[in-house]
């Protein structure tokens, strides 16, 4: 691949008439094998590209009359090009924390967990408090939460507060619950769990909504530190691929960070923005109206997320009946549905997306159910402004009741689904489900199939948030090292087309932001993102899928990360 910064466009006297009928294109890309996501168009060799719009699509001729004296000419030499990736699914400044601090990604071993942290502990100071995330104890032997008596062998002195991968629980020693002032004489709080062993001792396990009894004399991450985890999660999400990232959740804050870290050029990052509710600051996103930014709409604030239940790994998930391996836990309800109801009539009456984490099928078919009564109570149609449909979504939408998969079609509602959430599941989700409840799990093609659009992402930090991983899992059901699971088989018949799932990371995920007319394919007029890689995903071998890399990232039509 080269870039050519100066050329001599015009070599004959056919190509000067040409040159003169068209503007100069600030960037031509020539010899790709691109992937345009346009049905009626799927493939071309050239694209050019004039400010943040895409001017051309077509052959390595066509393009010509585009290259002007100083038009940059990339050179793809062959390489992949995709409209640019889309993450539906994603929590940017988590991202950035787990460079910042304890990853505990890939141990692989309770041992090898406890051996990283007594590292860290180590050049702790004493007395000082000690965090991180990314453990799960999925491939551990055996397959068992850590304690706190665990943790309290390696650090005795050090408040020690771990967070599970899916977010939902964290592992908290002897020494962090006393600061916390966490007794055995505490009590659940709503929407959280305090585990206890059959002693009704605490094992230091704490579940949704109880991790805040521990965040809350966890200390405080400066301004500067918030500003520098936005950074370096922007910096590997580009890297990466990503050219958008759907950031499910947060504050207020959040927006005012993001947007003067974009008017400072600090982060060029498409960032389609969730606020938590319901509560205030939902609310005043309803009373505001959506809001997008320019130039190039690099942040949009207009969808608000809800979290209705916990995570399958830490039991939290809401089922309609008891889990397969604990008869006495049916997950939690982790939102206010009193709260919720007059929020979601208000969300429609203003335009306002709602996406809500439902994982288990009764918090599935709940929010389904309270989505309709919202619809039936405010009729959405053809009068109402500039959006003419809510897109209203669930994210994850894992364990879905097969008589349930057919209403998101009837109502309207975007399975807002990440392939590895099924990959590092499917050792334990049978176990947790038992095999009557994995027909309608990680269902992507059923989805699809109904037409219903499946956006896809990555929830990363809860996963690693990397976009060959998503593909690869969408398309195979595989985990990384090529295994459909311990009894080898895990629904194949849920894999999808790799068609389809370049389509959950483009046009879905577009179209889930209200952005299907912006973004999603490369067609004339529309934002010019791209990714651009190595090899190509729609051919090569599965495997090589996931050892397929990166080499340029173009957003709004500024190469943000190249390679070469």
């Amino acid at each position: 691949m080269r870039i050519m910064t100066r050329r001599i466009p015009c070599i004959a006297i056919v190509a000067l008439a040409a040159c003169s009928s068209r503007e100069a294109a600030d960037i031509v890309f020539k010899n790709g094998n691109v992937y345009t996501v346009n049905d009626k168009a799927p493939k071309a060799e050239a694209i050019a590209v004039k400010g943040d719009k895409i001017v051309y699509v077509g052959t390595n001729d066509g393009v010509d009359p585009y290259d002007g004296p100083h038009t940059i000419v990339v050179d793809l030499a062959g390489a992949a090009v995709y409209p640019g990736f889309a993450d539906a699914h994603y929590h940017l400044i988590g991202v950035g924390e787990r460079e910042m601090t304890l990853n505990l990604e890939g141990t692989t071993t309770k041992e090898a967990f406890l051996a990283t942290v007594k590292e860290r502990v180590a050049t702790a100071k004493p007395g000082a408090w000690v965090t991180g995330g990314g453990w799960i104890e999925t491939f551990w032997t055996p397959p068992v939460f850590p304690t706190r008596q665990d943790l309290d062998r390696i650090a005795p002195n050090n408040p020690v507060a771990l967070v599970r991968a899916d977010g939902h629980a964290l592992i908290a020693n002897s020494a962090a619950l006393r600061e916390a002032g966490i007794t055995r004489a505490t009590k659940d709080p709503p929407g959280g769990r305090l585990n206890r062993d059959a002693r009704g001792e605490l094992t230091g396990m704490l579940i949704d909504a109880a991790e805040g009894l521990i965040g809350a004399k966890m200390p405080a991450p400066s301004e500067a530190d918030v500003d520098r985890a936005v950074v370096l999660g922007v910096k590997r999400s580009i890297e990466l691929g990503w050219t958008e990232v759907q950031d499910a959740g947060g504050n207020w804050d959040d927006v005012v960070r993001f947007r003067r870290l974009i008017q400072d050029g600090a982060i060029k990052l498409r960032i389609y923005k969730a606020i938590s509710g319901p509560g205030p600051g939902a609310d005043s996103l309803i009373k505001i109206g959506p809001m997008g930014e320019k130039p190039g709409g690099l942040l949009t604030v207009r969808a608000i997320k809800v979290v209705f239940d916990g995570a399958l790994g830490s039991r939290g998930a809401w089922l309609l009946e008891p889990y397969s391996d604990e008869p006495r836990a049916r997950g939690l309800v982790t939102t206010d549905t009193v709260a919720l109801r007059p929020m979601l009539k208000a969300a429609l009456e203003r335009g306002i997306q709602v996406e809500t984490h439902a994982i288990g099928d009764a918090a599935n078919r709940k929010i389904l159910d309270l989505y309709e009564e919202a619809l039936n109570a405010v009729p959405y149609g053809p009068k109402r402004g500039v959006f003419k449909e809510p897109r209203w979504r669930i994210e994850h939408a894992q364990i879905v009741n097969p008589a349930d998969i057919p209403r998101f079609k009837t109502l309207g509602v975007i399975a807002s689904m990440q392939p590895s959430h099924a990959i590092g599941d499917l050792y334990f989700a049978p176990a947790r489900l038992g095999a009557a409840r994995l027909e309608g799990a990680y269902a992507w093609n059923s989805f699809l199939k109904q037409g219903t659009p499946v956006a896809g992402g990555s929830d990363a930090p809860v996963e690693r948030g990397e976009p060959m991983i998503e593909f690869y899992a969408a398309v195979t059901r595989k985990d990384i090292r090529g295994k459909a699971g311990p009894d080898g088989e895990w629904h194949p018949e849920q894999k999808v087309s790799r068609e389809e799932a370049l389509k959950m990371f483009t046009r879905y995920a577009a179209f889930a932001a209200f952005e299907d007319d912006k973004r999603g394919s490369i067609e004339v007029g529309k934002w010019a993102d791209f990714t651009i890689l190595d090899h190509d995903i729609m051919t090569i071998p599965e495997a090589e899928i996931l050892t397929t890399k990166p080499v340029m990232t173009v957003i709004a039509g500024e190469i943000v990360h190249s390679t070469r």
